[in-house]
């Protein structure tokens, strides 16, 4: 009985790419998996064909030849291999393990061995000040955490004695059965995945290779460092399990809102009141500076609530320094209150002399007021 045609049977173009084709193999393979096919005969060999088709067409060199010959070029000696079943050099673990890793622990990666028992990753939470992120510095953290038995070195057995290799797995951390044509791979179940037993467990860590246990840092915060930056401590997260690697540290910073500065990006922004007085006669004022210094502004005469002025390179460092925004200084007008009766009689006789004429964004919005009601009557 004549082969039917790779392409075909996958039902993709000779063109197809590499993508196109690892999703139509997919699809049928998950079509007619044995798992959802049980006793199908007909499903299982469907996906052995599929999975044949699927092993040559992937490789660009047995894809060449069987482009030129078709089936002929594995038969016969051309193609090479008897690999696996399936006269292409077919072998099933390869291709179930790329697609059905999840049947087999291994998520899509063939994995080989006693699992990996690497420590946990940990969060800890930090607040600075926008000082501290202008600046820098270094601090002392305590975060609560589990570190390697010293008693049994991480090895969870009792001093003086060793794990023993699991005589389930032989070590491997899993074990394989038969089922239907091609082979399954799951965890081990009496050692669950260590490849190794312990049977005089370490009193310290009850066999863990572990003990909870807070541990002291120093962390160092780089300039210019924004809210929700990320520092990663490697090694310093939970302790593995049996000896494996440590996880590691996340930092996530946030910093204290400022009494006197917002910050956006590289850029300070500082609302200043002034006298009324100041922002009519002008003059001079001091603000502070996120460094801890004083600049001065010269206020021009008649400046009004709102305006703005430009400090250059008085905001924040780029992360890690280098470049330095702006601030940004806001004038507010400040009204007076608590008037001494002198200061109440000047300013009534700055009124009777004419002095709301001379505020110009006042008196245009009460003449626009005083149009439209003339407009509203007429």
């Amino acid at each position: 009985m004549s082969k039917q045609d790779y392409y075909d049977l996958l039902g993709i173009a000779k063109d197809a790419d590499a993508g196109t084709l690892k999703k139509a193999f997919r699809k049928a393979a998950m079509q007619y998996h044995p798992d959802r096919n049980p006793g199908d005969a007909t499903a299982e060999v469907k996906f052995k064909e599929m999975g044949e088709a699927y092993e040559v067409l992937k490789d660009p060199e047995k894809r060449a030849a069987y482009d030129r010959y078709g089936h002929a070029a594995f038969e016969g000696g051309m193609g090479g291999g008897g690999r696996g079943q399936g006269g292409a050099g077919f072998d099933f673990s390869d291709v179930f393990e790329e697609f059905f890793g999840d049947f087999m622990g291994g998520g899509g990666q063939r994995r080989r061995g006693p699992q990996a028992g690497r420590g946990s990753d940990l969060r800890f939470n930090m607040e600075i000040t926008l000082e501290d992120a202008f600046a820098g510095k270094t601090d002392t953290i305590t975060v609560p955490t589990s570190v390697g038995c010293e008693p049994c070195s991480g090895s969870g057995a009792e001093p003086g004695s060793q794990p023993e290799v699991c005589g389930t797995c032989g070590g491997h951390g899993k074990v394989r059965a038969n089922q239907g044509f091609f082979m399954v791979e799951r965890t081990c179940p009496k050692c669950r995945g260590a490849g190794s037993i312990i049977s005089n467990p370490c009193k310290s860590c009850r066999g863990a290779g572990k003990v909870n246990k807070e541990k002291t840092l120093q962390v160092k915060i780089p300039q210019g460092v924004e809210e929700g930056t990320r520092i990663r401590l490697s090694g310093e997260g939970e302790a593995g399990t049996r000896g494996a690697s440590a996880g590691d540290l996340y930092i996530f910073l946030s910093i204290k809102p400022h009494p006197l500065f917002k910050r956006d990006s590289d850029m300070l922004y500082c609302q200043v009141p002034i006298p009324m007085s100041k922002a009519a006669l002008g003059g001079q004022i001091e603000v502070p500076t996120i460094g801890g210094g004083r600049a001065r502004i010269k206020i021009p005469d008649g400046t009004q609530s709102g305006r703005q002025f430009r400090l250059r390179g008085k905001g924040m460092p780029e992360l890690n320094g280098g470049f330095v925004g702006d601030m940004i200084i806001e004038t507010v007008v400040e009204t007076p209150v608590n008037m001494t009766k002198r200061q109440r009689e000047l300013l009534e006789e700055f009124a009777q002399d004419g002095g709301d004429t001379v505020s110009p964004r006042s008196d245009g919005f009460f003449t626009k007021v005083k149009d439209l009601w003339e407009d509203l009557t007429d």
